[in-house]
């Protein structure tokens, strides 16, 4: 038994956990954005409003309009008072759009994936996971109590290896359908015959594959030929192309009612906020309309990388709308993140445990609106500001 205290030291071990953090560059800060901006000419590289559509008149004025109209949050989870119409109009439209049965919106596309996967495995079940997936699936995974198998990335040969060795007769795989870090794209049409052949289902998270791959936008899972496949669910974003806030799962009508009525991150979260559904509601009025925009967004990421890589940088070859250059360390990175701030250049800047494969990086992200002159800018900013080694 420990002695008693008054409790001033019991949470000295965070300052040990700090210390270490800093001594390996990996402190983390807030750095609020301010309004002024915008009307400041700072060129955003880091954000994912890969259509430009945060700050578009139509969305924002729709998630205005339904703030007065509904209030400003849905005041409950979503199976008491927190679905209104809006919600079940945003349901049948990403539904309808991706080419999927049916979808269920939640309030992040961190707790869609959570739901998705917990609900979806368990203890009598199999997960192979991409070594690479998102964090959400991860803890989605360790949540799920189900037996884990994590292969090599993007490797087909492997997962299928992990299908035809597992030892229980339910499996998942689990993928991102764009990687987040370097923007890659994973070989669902691949993945989707390994599970085929091995009895199992696939899962795949399209947050940076809908609204910039596909027919109009429609996303990688679309693209691949898969969508409404009676044994592939898709995860989405509606923070990322459709500049709202929130997430969905697509699939079966089947897969739907089981997450309704068994996906805890579901059942026991607060709605959306109905401004949100609007505002991704609007965004996927304009996609529709202007199916433009995703070609857009592919060529300015590969004109983005290309110059990049003709300056001698390190930079990803871009399937989506990721671009990512490597810096020599987590304090590199850092600091060249910062001077390209002072330049009125805002781009990510990645560093473990974000990046699972340790290498930090800077991340860029190609929009639909920007400009010759935007990339110009964007290309001698980080160039003339790269760590000198």
């Amino acid at each position: 038994m420990t002695q008693g205290s008054d409790g001033e030291h019991v949470f000295d071990w965070l300052d040990d956990e700090a210390g270490k953090r800093a001594e390996a560059g990996l402190v983390r800060r807030l750095r609020p954005r301010s309004a002024a901006e915008r009307a400041a000419g700072v060129l955003d590289l880091a954000s994912n409003d890969y259509l430009g559509l945060a700050t578009d008149k139509r969305v924002a004025g729709a998630a205005a309009a339904a703030a007065l109209r509904w209030g400003a949050g849905s005041t409950g989870s979503r199976l008491v008072t927190g679905t209104t119409e809006l919600h079940a109009e945003l349901e049948r439209e990403l539904a309808r759009f991706c080419g999927a049965e049916a979808a269920l919106v939640f309030s992040s596309g961190f707790m869609a994936n959570l739901g998705a996967v917990t609900a979806l495995t368990g203890r009598d079940s199999a997960i192979v996971t991409d070594r690479y997936i998102h964090a959400s699936l991860i803890e989605g995974c360790r949540l799920s109590r189900a037996d884990i198998a994590v292969v090599a990335h993007n490797d087909p040969e492997a997962v299928a290896h992990a299908l035809r060795t597992r030892r229980h007769r339910r499996a998942l795989v689990v993928t991102d359908a764009v990687f987040s870090v370097d923007g890659d794209l994973a070989p669902l049409s691949e993945l989707a015959a390994a599970c085929r052949e091995h009895g199992a289902a696939l899962l795949a998270d399209d947050a940076h594959g809908l609204g910039v791959l596909g027919d109009g936008g429609r996303g990688a899972v679309h693209a691949a030929g898969l969508a409404g496949a009676p044994d592939v669910v898709t995860t989405i974003t509606l923070s990322k192309s459709l500049g709202s806030q929130g997430g969905a799962v697509l699939g079966p009508k089947r897969v739907i009612r089981h997450l309704v009525e068994t996906a805890r991150s579901f059942i026991f979260d607060t709605g959306l906020a109905p401004g949100s559904a609007a505002a991704a509601l609007a965004a996927l009025g304009v996609l529709r309309d202007e199916p433009g925009r995703p070609q857009q967004v592919l060529e300015v990421a590969s004109r983005l990388s290309q110059r990049l890589a003709d300056a001698g940088l390190r930079v990803s070859t871009p399937d989506a709308a990721v671009v990512s250059v490597r810096a020599p360390s987590p304090d590199d990175a850092v600091a060249w993140a910062a001077r390209c701030a002072e330049q009125g250049v805002r781009v990510g800047c990645f560093r473990p445990p974000s990046v699972p494969d340790g290498i930090s990086r800077l991340r860029l992200t190609a929009r639909a609106t920007l400009t010759e002159a935007d990339i110009d800018r964007a290309v001698d900013v980080i160039v003339t500001t790269a760590p000198r080694r």
